[in-house]
């Protein structure tokens, strides 16, 4: 049967489109990266028509014999990068998983304790509308209001009260780091297991430049591996060697069906660029870079949840720059202008998550291209001249070719 004798050129062409967006305009979203030309290959390789559901060795379905050397490839270097007994990479999202270590680990209506939604928790931390809280009774935790880190003694308060299966920590809108080791202390001291969810921070650990969950205790430790990591959209999980056979019965068969085996050739191929001094760097980099464009937003006035930022994003609370300049009204100013990022909640944020009183803002895919701090004053500016000038047609429109101009000189894809 030949192949049909014409691309589809209604979609070829929003990919081009695609390709054009993202070369002229900057991607400040947190937990957006460029892969590298090799991982994009590995994504769009013919492994995408193979079915292997099972793990090596142990597959149900014939032909497996490249797959399976390919997802050991990965499972092993996984393991290596970040110092793990056990790695499973076939979960296909970070929301997965934490779903399958907590339907390995948990029953319905069991204890955990995680940090909250508008605290910088994610979803899968217990928000009632998400599965996680609608199976299990998630205790919720949060920052103290005058520092806005984390408040370890009510972490420590709510586990010895409510004795919970499992801590949760690790978050999607928290600009300090985590250090691991206060929450295994408290894990040891109520029974509870210790699970970091790195999503955001995974290529972070990976260079070195946040502490490694799985050097200070972590019973299970999940992750994403397109935010930081660079690599394709997905997620893995890596945990001790006695959880290891109950989370992977938890992910196939109890979660997901045919792993994506294209997806974990490019996993295997971003782990071994994070082996690379060239990656340590690139880590250290996105931190300075997030650093410099807190302190120049700050310098605008601008006020940065927790003063400022020690990892790759930082959290904009527009309430004192302007009390009727929501989130998302800024996030839309910002869009027409050729700058994407997001609106996000704030600690204890009076408006409703879909409208926001703050913006998330990201330095991994701008540092990717190469920008370094000088750039990051550059978009400082041009974010406050937008946030001032939202309803200036003529102001919006001057920066988007600011925009251009300066993406010109970092494009990440010919």
């Amino acid at each position: 049967m030949p192949w049909p004798p014409n691309d589809d050129d209604e979609i070829f062409g929003l990919i081009d489109r695609e390709v054009e967006r993202q070369n002229t305009t900057l991607q400040l979203i947190a937990s957006e990266n460029f892969t590298s030309p090799a991982v994009l290959r590995a994504t769009g390789s013919v492994l995408t028509n193979k079915y292997s559901e099972g793990y090596p060795s142990k597959r149900y379905y014939g032909g497996n014999e490249v797959i399976d050397q390919i997802e050991e490839i990965a499972r092993e270097r996984a393991k290596e990068l970040f110092r793990a007994p056990h790695a499973n990479v076939q979960p296909h999202a970070g929301a997965n998983a934490n779903m399958a270590v907590y339907l390995a680990l948990l029953k319905p209506g069991d204890k955990v304790l995680g940090l909250r939604l508008d605290q910088g928790g994610h979803l899968t931390h217990g928000s009632p509308v998400n599965a996680s809280g609608k199976l299990y009774d998630f205790v919720s935790y949060g920052v103290t209001p005058s520092d806005e880190r984390i408040d370890l003694d009510q972490v420590r308060d709510l586990a010895r009260e409510h004795r919970p299966k499992i801590i949760v920590t690790g978050a999607t809108a928290y600009p300090r780091v985590i250090d691991p080791a206060p929450f295994r202390q408290v894990a040891d001291e109520v029974g509870a297991l210790f699970m970091f969810d790195a999503a955001h921070i995974a290529g972070l650990v990976a260079g070195g430049v946040h502490p490694n969950p799985m050097d200070h205790g972590a019973d299970i430790m999940t992750l994403t591996t397109h935010k930081t990591l660079r690599g394709p959209r997905a997620g893995a999980i890596l945990c001790t060697s006695e959880l290891a056979e109950t989370i992977d019965k938890s992910v196939f068969p109890g979660l997901q069906g045919g792993p994506l085996d294209h997806v974990i050739a490019a996993k295997a191929i971003s782990f071994a660029e994070a082996m690379t001094q060239e990656f340590k760097d690139y880590a250290a980099q996105i931190v300075r870079n997030a650093a410099a464009l807190a302190e120049a937003l700050a310098e605008h006035g601008l006020r940065l949840v927790s003063g400022g930022t020690d990892n790759h994003l930082m959290l904009v609370d527009l309430r004192s720059f302007d009390p009727e300049l929501s989130g998302k009204k800024a996030r839309l100013a910002l869009d027409r202008s050729g700058i994407s990022l997001n609106e996000n909640t704030v600690p204890d944020d009076p408006r409703p998550p879909y409208i926001t009183s703050g913006l998330r803002i990201g330095t991994p895919a701008v540092t990717t291209q190469g920008m370094g701090e000088p750039e990051m004053a550059t978009i400082a500016g041009l974010i406050h001249r937008v946030l001032v000038g939202r309803a200036d047609d003529a102001e919006l429109s001057s920066v988007r070719d600011e925009v251009v101009s300066l993406c010109s000189k970092f494009t990440p894809y010919d």
